[in-house]
Formats: C-alpha cells, sequence, structure tokens
C-alpha cells in the first residue's frame, strides 16, 4: 500500500499546471451511453476513478480507448451496442458515483440495473432523488439484492423540483431528459460548474437544454443524440488545492491552465486571509501577504464555499493568526481529517457540524492516515509546513481524483515522495 513522505520546510515557487476535472469527466463519460456513435473526451486526467468509470463501461458492451503518449488525456467511447446494461457492484463500490449511469442506460435502452452506491467515508449519498425523479418520468423501479432495476418504454418529460439541491441528481435527470419524450422543467437545479460542463457537452450531442448553470434547466428531448467531441473544464477542486499550498507554504505559485471564474469563493476567502491573489484569464497567482489572518468558513452548494475545499482550508487556518471557524453544511461526516491534525500538533475542536481552529499552531511530523480524498490533500497540506519528515498511510484515496500529485508538487519545490507500488505501473 502506497504511502508518501513529505518533508516540510520548502515554500513553493514556479508554476503549476492544472489537470482536467474528474467530477465533470466522469459525467460526461456516463453521457457517451446515450448514443451509438463515438463520443471523444479531450483533458481527461489520470486517476483512479476513470479507470474505474472505463471498466464499467467495457462491462456493459461499450468500446473505450484511452489516449496514449501525447494523446494520454483523451478518451475515445462507443457505445453502439450495450449487450449487458448493468453497472456491476464489484465495479462501481470503490467509486460513488455509479448512480450516474442510471439515467442514461434507461434513457437509452429501456432498462437498467445499477448496483446501489455503498456507503462513503464523508457521509452518506443517498439516491433518493434521482429514483424519484425517474419514477415522475414514467420509469418504474424496484429494489432487488442491492441493486436498482429501472425499466420504461420510453421516459416522459416531467416538472420536477428538486427537494434539495443535489449534483449527481441534476446530472442524472438531465442525462434522462435529453431522450424522453417532451418538454423537462427541472427546479432546485445544482449550479456547479461540472453540470455545465456536461449540459455542453450533450448539446454537442444535438440535446436541446436551456438554462444550464442556473437554477432551473429546461430540456426539450429529442429522439436521438450523435457523436461529439468535448473538452473537460479544468478541475477546480485542485486548482484550489494548489492555491492553498502556495499560500500555506509562504510561496509564490502560478496556477496554470485553471479556470478563475470557477474559484470565486476561495480566491475572496484566501485574500481576507491577507494572502496576495493576481488574478489572469486562465492562471491565478498565489503570493505570501506576510502572516496568515483567522477566517471562518461555511461550505454550501456553488457559487459558495464548497465543501471539497474544506479539509485543505481547515490545514491552512492552523497557520492563521486567530480562530477559525469552520462549518460543514452539505456532509455530515466530513471532519474525518481532523484527528490526523491534532496528532500533527494542530488545535482543533469540534462540536456538532462546526470546527474551531486556533491558530497559529506548529505542525510536527507524524505518520497519519488518510481516510478521504480530500482529507488526505489536506494532510499533505499541513505536512508541507510540519517540522521533520511525515509519513501519510493509504494515499490511494488522493489517487481517486488528482492526476500525478505529488510529481507537480515536486516540481515547485516540495520535498515529497512516494513509497510503494507506484499508481499506473505494471
Amino acid at each position: 500500500m502506497d504511502k508518501f513522505v513529505v518533508r516540510g520546510g520548502n515554500p513553493l515557487l514556479g508554476t503549476i499546471k492544472v489537470s482536467g476535472a474528474k467530477n465533470s469527466a466522469l459525467p460526461c463519460m456516463a453521457a457517451a451511453i446515450l448514443t451509438e456513435d463515438e463520443v471523444i473526451l479531450e483533458n481527461i486526467p489520470q486517476v483512479r476513478d476513470i479507470e474505474t468509470e472505463r471498466k464499467l463501461l467495457t462491462s456493459m458492451g461499450a468500446e473505450v480507448e484511452l489516449g496514449y503518449g501525447r494523446a494520454q488525456h483523451r478518451t475515445h467511447i462507443k457505445c453502439a451496442i450495450l449487450s449487458d446494461p448493468v453497472a456491476k457492484y464489484e465495479i462501481v463500490k470503490t467509486m460513488r458515483a455509479s448512480s450516474l449511469v442510471l439515467g442514461p442506460l434507461i434513457a437509452r435502452t429501456g432498462i437498467a440495473r445499477v448496483a446501489m452506491p455503498g456507503g462513503c467515508a464523508i457521509g452518506g449519498r443517498p439516491i433518493d432523488l434521482h429514483i424519484k425523479g425517474l419514477e415522475a418520468m414514467g420509469a418504474t423501479i424496484v429494489y432487488d439484492h442491492g441493486y436498482l432495476e429501472a425499466r420504461t418504454d420510453r421516459l416522459k418529460g416531467a416538472h420536477i423540483v428538486f427537494d434539495k439541491i443535489t449534483v449527481t441528481g441534476t446530472e442524472d435527470l438531465l442525462m434522462a431528459a435529453t431522450l424522453a419524450e417532451g418538454e423537462s422543467l427541472f427546479e432546485n437545479c445544482a449550479r456547479e460548474p461540472e453540470v455545465t460542463d456536461l449540459a455542453a457537452l450533450l448539446t454537442a450531442m444535438g440535446a436541446k437544454i436551456e438554462g444550464a448553470g442556473t437554477g432551473t434547466i429546461r430540456v426539450q428531448g429529442v429522439s436521438k443524440l450523435h457523436g461529439a467531441r468535448h473538452r473537460i473544464n479544468p478541475d477546480r477542486i485542485e486548482a484550489g488545492t494548489f492555491l492553498i499550498a502556495g499560500a500555506i507554504t509562504g510561496g509564490d505559485l502560478n496556477v496554470d491552465c485553471c479556470e478563475p471564474k470557477h474559484l470565486g469563493a476561495l480566491i475572496s476567502k484566501l485574500e481576507q486571509c491577507g494572502v496576495k491573489i493576481d488574478v489572469g484569464t486562465d492562471h491565478v497567482r498565489v503570493r505570501s501577504g506576510g502572516e496568515l489572518k483567522a477566517s471562518d468558513i461555511t461550505t454550501e452548494e456553488y457559487p459558495g464555499f464548497p465543501t471539497d475545499m474544506q479539509a485543505q482550508y481547515m490545514a491552512l487556518a492552523t497557520q492563521a493568526e486567530g480562530t477559525s471557524t469552520v462549518t460543514e453544511n452539505i456532509f455530515e461526516n466530513r471532519f474525518m481529517h481532523v484527528q490526523e491534525l491534532i496528532r500533527m500538533g494542530a488545535n482543533i475542536t469540534i462540536s456538532g457540524r462546526t470546527a474551531t481552529v486556533r491558530g497559529k499552531t506548529p505542525l510536527q511530523s507524524a505518520a497519519v492516515m488518510c481516510s478521504d480524498l480530500r482529507a488526505s490533500a489536506s494532510l499533505v497540506l499541513a505536512a508541507l509546513v510540519a517540522d521533520g519528515e511525515t509519513i501519510l498511510d493509504r494515499v490511494y484515496h488522493l489517487d481517486r481524483g488528482y492526476e500525478h500529485f505529488e510529481e507537480k508538487l515536486r516540481g515547485v519545490g516540495a520535498q515529497i515522495r512516494r513509497m510503494g507500488d507506484v499508481f499506473g505501473k505494471k
């Protein structure tokens, strides 16, 4: 099992490039199910979840070709024949985005059998809103031995108001509606850039969609979609992680190939903490402005402060003068990194959904355990400023969503190396 060894103390200097967004790539790969033609996706990150999605589509009968060499971030998907429209548990058990194939499968084939997503370390991700929406569109759904089985002759457009904002629910029903008969109107939709990215691909495939990126989306169903070529958005969470890496180390770091307008809440918060920020068209430069200052955050749906940046921000808060409160409103169990940060010397207390961080606290090296994807990134950030050599275990969590993470950090001066079997090597 791979580990990271990180020696703290180096400011990060130089330029670091952001990869494509995993959370955009996964629904876009699922959208290829909607057509028998080839879909070409560019800027696909090389991370474990993408490989899992490839295995899932291939198991259904799709042809999936991952690029190599100079084309290594390009993927060709052709779902001409879906001989086995089943999302098998043994494939999807390590990835919680399995429910994203439910909508496109039933829309395309009239039948879908999808393993129920299991529990997640950061909290439950129920798919009841997916099910209610598809039933409103005419699907019959039953639960059978850990699987959801959905059937329909053809989905019909419906007016659906989401009980709460759900990113995957919005994406799943958006894909289903593209091939439904008539018009669908969705309200209280997620506005995340990943939803907008998926809608851009679907539109390129011939879908008729209005309002993506707002709370109300209208879809006029069509009888058939065709192939398309689409470039995946930059990963805003990876970009944000690197911005905090530059800030926490007191460095001068240019985060390149990103989309600054997707980073508004984080950039504003970093400026409140005293960090100097220069924003370009496709890059953000972060520089030390002296001592970091404490500032509170509350996670919210986009365009609010993202839950996927909460753990990384908490690492920064340990190095800020004063007391910061971190309130988590999205997931009920997303403070699993706190005990590991405390092992490194952080002063953090938890009360319900709020963590109180008292800084500035000198951090010390320790052996720590990664519990989920973003917690892993948080511990790396803390290790970058800790005294001594920190060992992070179970970094396979990080490999799910960050491409060549340690290599990118090493390129801007971090002392970080991997021990164990390197992901991607045979």
